[in-house]
C-alpha cells in the first residue's frame, strides 16, 4: 500500500485527508504501526493486505503517538527504541547488548505513548478543572473587591449623611438659643432704654428747677420771693431704678465618647471567614461534559471537500430568503427583500410574521436570551421582540442609519453596521444597549466600510461584515484593528455570511453564484455551489448544518459540510 511523501494529513483546503497516496477522501482512521491516516476505503484495503491485516486501526482520535526518531549517543547509527527498565533510561539494540546485559526492557513506543496519554490527561484536568476553577476563584475575589468599595462607599455616604444630620442639629439649636439670647438682649435694653430716659428727665427737671431758683435770685420783688420759695422749695426725690440681671451660659458637658455615639462607629464583625469554594473536580467535570463533547468535536470536525445535501424546507409567505436568524428551540426567523420577515420552526409552518423596512441586508438577528432585535433604517432604531411578541424600542442609533445586525454568542454584545452620508461604520453596544466602541477606520486614516450590509462574529472574537460596495469581506479584530480583506476568487459580491463552530468565515458570493469557504486567517480554502440555486443568506445550526437561503425562491437548503 502506498502512503504520500509528505505524510501530511491536511491538504490546501484544510481538511483532513487520507495519507494514501492519490486518495483525496476524508481521512477517519490510523494505523498504529504504519503511522498513516487513511480513509475507510483504504483501512479495508490495509486490513485485506496480507502484509498487513493484523495491525492496530484505530479511529483517528484513538491512535497512538508517533516515536520522535532519537539517535543513540554512543551508536550513532541507531535509533532509542527500548527503555531499560532497570535503569529507567532509553537504549538503542546495540546498548542493550552490551551495557545492559540480564536487563528487561520495554518497547519505548508503547512507554512513550503511555507517558504521552498521562501529559494529555493532566493538560485535560489543568483545562477543565484546575484553570477555570481557578479563574473562577480570581472572579470571585474582584466581585468581592468590587462589593468591598461599594460596601466602604456605603459606610463612608452614611458616616457623611450622620454627621450632616448632626450638624443640621446643631446648626438648629444655635439658632434657637443665638434667637432666645437675641430676645434676652431686646427686653434688657429696653428696661435700660427706659431708665436712661426717666434719669434723663429727671436731669432736665433739675436744671429747670436751678434756672428757676437763679430767677428768684435776680428778682426785686421780695414779696415773690418769698412766696415762691415757701412754696417751692421742695425738690422731687431722684428716682429709683434696678440693674439688669445678664442670663448666663453654662456650656454643654460631652465628651468623645457622647459625639461618638451620636454620629455612629465602624466595627469589624467577630466573624470567622469563610473559605470560598473549591468545587470538587468530580462536579467540575460533569458541569463540563458538554463542553468538553462540544471541544472534542471541534477538534474533530474537517471540512468537506463538497456540500452533502441534508433537506431543505420552504419558508412561508414570502418570495425569496435574503438573511436567516436562528433562534432557540429549532425556530428561526427568515426575510426577504421587502421588509417581511417570518418565524418558522425547522418544517417550515409559520409561526408569526412582522412587517419591517429591511431589504437586501442582514437586519435581524437573535440574542441570547431567544429575543429578536431587528433594524430599523428609517426611523433610525433597533427594535426588539420578547418571546411573548411584544415590540419594543431597543436602541437609538442617532444620524447612522442602521443596516446590519448581530448578536455575539461570546458575551452577547450586539454588532451594528451603519452608513450616514457616504460615511460607514460598526457600532459595538453591550447586551442592555449601551455604545462601548466604533470601529471605522484603520490605523492609516482609510475607511474600513462602504456598505457593511451583513455582519458577523467569528469563535475568536473577529468582526466579518460583508462589504457589497468595497466588493470584499472585511474582518477586524475585536478591538477594531483590520486583519484582512477578502476579495473572492477574481470578484466577489458578497452577501451574507456566517461563522461557524471551527472558525471558518463562509459568504455568499453574488457574481458566482456560490459560497466561498475562508479559515479565519482569510485563507480561501473551497467554493461550494448547486446547479439552480442562488445563495443569499447563510447561517449555521448547533448541528454544524448549514442553512442557506435562495433569493429567487423561498426555499432554504440544509447541507452537511463539516466531518
Amino acid at each position: 500500500m502506498a502512503f504520500s511523501k509528505s505524510q501530511i494529513p491536511f491538504t490546501a483546503q484544510h481538511y483532513l485527508v487520507c495519507g494514501t497516496e492519490d486518495c483525496e477522501k476524508n481521512c477517519q482512521f490510523y494505523c498504529n504501526d504504519c503511522h498513516h491516516p487513511m480513509c475507510e476505503q483504504c483501512r479495508d484495503e490495509h486490513q485485506r493486505s496480507p502484509d498487513t491485516r493484523n495491525h492496530e486501526v484505530v479511529p483517528y482520535q484513538q491512535r497512538k503517538r508517533q516515536l520522535p526518531e532519537v539517535k543513540c549517543h554512543t551508536h550513532v547509527n541507531r535509533y532509542l527504541d527500548m527503555l531499560c527498565e532497570q535503569c529507567q533510561v532509553p537504549v538503542c539494540s546495540k546498548c542493550a547488548i552490551k551495557d545492559h546485559g540480564g536487563h528487561t526492557f520495554t518497547d519505548l513506543e508503547t512507554v512513550y505513548a503511555e507517558k504521552c496519554g498521562v501529559c494529555l490527561n493532566e493538560i485535560n484536568k489543568i483545562e477543565e478543572y484546575f484553570l477555570p476553577t481557578s479563574q473562577d476563584l480570581l472572579k470571585s475575589t474582584k466581585e468581592d473587591s468590587n462589593e468591598i468599595k461599594k460596601i466602604m462607599d456605603s459606610i463612608r455616604a452614611s458616616m457623611k449623611a450622620e454627621a450632616e444630620s448632626l450638624k443640621r442639629m446643631v446648626d438648629a439649636l444655635t439658632s434657637d438659643n443665638i434667637k432666645q439670647v437675641n430676645e434676652q438682649e431686646k427686653s434688657l435694653l429696653q428696661l435700660l432704654n427706659s431708665q436712661d430716659k426717666k434719669y434723663n428727665d429727671y436731669i432736665s427737671y433739675l436744671n429747670e428747677l436751678v434756672k428757676k431758683f437763679h430767677d428768684y435770685l435776680s428778682s426785686k420783688n421780695l414779696q415773690i420771693l418769698m412766696d415762691e420759695i415757701t412754696k417751692n422749695l421742695k425738690i422731687d426725690p431722684i428716682p429709683e431704678t434696678t440693674k439688669p440681671v445678664p442670663p448666663v451660659f453654662t456650656a454643654g458637658q460631652y465628651s468623645k465618647e457622647d459625639v461618638t455615639k451620636l454620629l455612629g462607629r465602624v466595627t469589624v464583625p467577630d466573624t470567622k471567614p469563610v473559605n470560598r469554594e473549591i468545587k470538587p473536580m468530580e462536579t467540575v467535570s460533569t458541569h463540563n461534559k458538554q463542553d468538553r463533547e462540544k471541544s472534542a468535536m471541534k477538534q474533530t470536525l474537517s471540512l468537506s471537500s463538497s456540500f452533502t445535501k441534508v433537506r431543505e424546507y420552504k419558508v412561508p409567505v414570502i418570495d425569496s430568503v435574503h438573511h436567516i436568524s436562528l433562534g432557540k428551540s429549532g425556530r428561526l426567523w427568515a426575510s426577504d427583500h421587502i421588509g417581511n420577515l417570518v418565524q418558522t420552526d425547522l418544517q417550515g409552518n409559520q409561526l408569526q410574521k412582522i412587517q419591517t423596512n429591511g431589504r437586501f441586508e442582514g437586519h435581524h438577528t437573535v440574542t441570547q436570551d431567544g429575543d429578536l432585535i431587528f433594524t430599523d433604517r428609517k426611523n433610525k432604531v433597533i427594535n426588539r421582540i420578547k418571546q411573548d411578541n411584544t415590540i419594543t424600542e431597543f436602541i437609538k442609533t442617532g444620524d447612522w442609519e442602521p443596516i446590519s445586525i448581530h448578536s455575539s454568542r461570546i458575551n452577547g454584545d450586539i454588532l451594528v453596521g451603519m452608513i450616514q452620508g457616504g460615511e460607514a461604520k460598526v457600532t459595538r453596544y453591550n447586551k442592555t444597549g449601551k455604545e462601548i466602541q466604533n470601529i471605522q477606520r484603520d490605523n492609516k486614516g482609510q475607511g474600513l466600510y462602504s456598505d457593511p450590509h451583513f455582519i458577523t462574529e467569528n469563535i475568536n472574537g473577529d468582526i466579518c461584515t460583508s462589504d457589497y460596495k468595497k466588493h470584499a469581506v472585511v474582518v477586524v479584530n475585536k478591538s477594531g484593528q483590520h486583519i484582512f480583506s477578502y476579495k473572492g476568487q477574481g470578484s466577489i459580491f458578497p452577501f451574507g455570511i456566517c461563522t461557524d463552530i471551527v472558525g471558518h468565515i463562509l459568504v455568499c458570493d453574488d457574481n458566482n453564484i456560490k459560497v466561498d469557504i475562508l479559515d479565519q486567517d482569510g485563507q480561501f480554502l473551497s467554493q461550494q455551489g448547486v446547479i439552480f440555486f442562488y445563495p443569499r443568506g447563510l447561517c449555521v445550526d448547533d448541528k454544524n448544518n448549514l442553512h442557506v437561503g435562495n433569493y429567487q425562491s423561498n426555499t432554504v437548503m440544509v447541507f452537511k459540510y463539516l466531518f
